[in-house]
């Protein structure tokens, strides 16, 4: 297991736009650097689902309603990922929590930052 820490959620108008920051500090950059990471989205009353993914070598991957606006992204050595959120809309909304893939397939996760977009 990976310790992760997101930040950067939080309050937003429709067509507004947040960061949001995932840091695995106690990971050493051996074990952070083959993981694939991704950041999932849960709403009230509806299942988690995948937003986007990034590999190791930095191929995407996103889910369709957020193609387009949303971007991930990573840095190695800061041990970092990043979804930057442009466009936002009200459906949007949800708790957003990063993950970690081992290549084994083992998971970690994130306590989940709350982003609320309001129309």
């Amino acid at each position: 297991q990976v310790p992760l820490v997101e930040s950067g959620g939080g309050l937003v108008q429709a067509g507004g736009s947040l960061r949001l920051s995932c840091a695995a500090p106690r990971a050493i950059t051996s074990v952070f650097n083959p993981m694939t990471m991704a950041w999932y989205r849960q709403a009230p009353g509806k299942e988690r689902e995948l937003v986007a993914n990034i590999t190791r070598l930095h191929n995407t991957n996103y889910a369709d309603s957020v193609a387009g606006r949303f971007t991930i992204s990573r840095d190695n050595s800061r041990k970092r990922v990043y979804l930057q959120m442009n466009n936002l809309k009200s459906e949007d909304t949800a708790v957003y929590y990063c993950a970690a893939i081992s290549p084994s397939r083992l998971i970690s996760w994130g306590q989940g930052t709350q982003v609320t977009v309001s129309s």
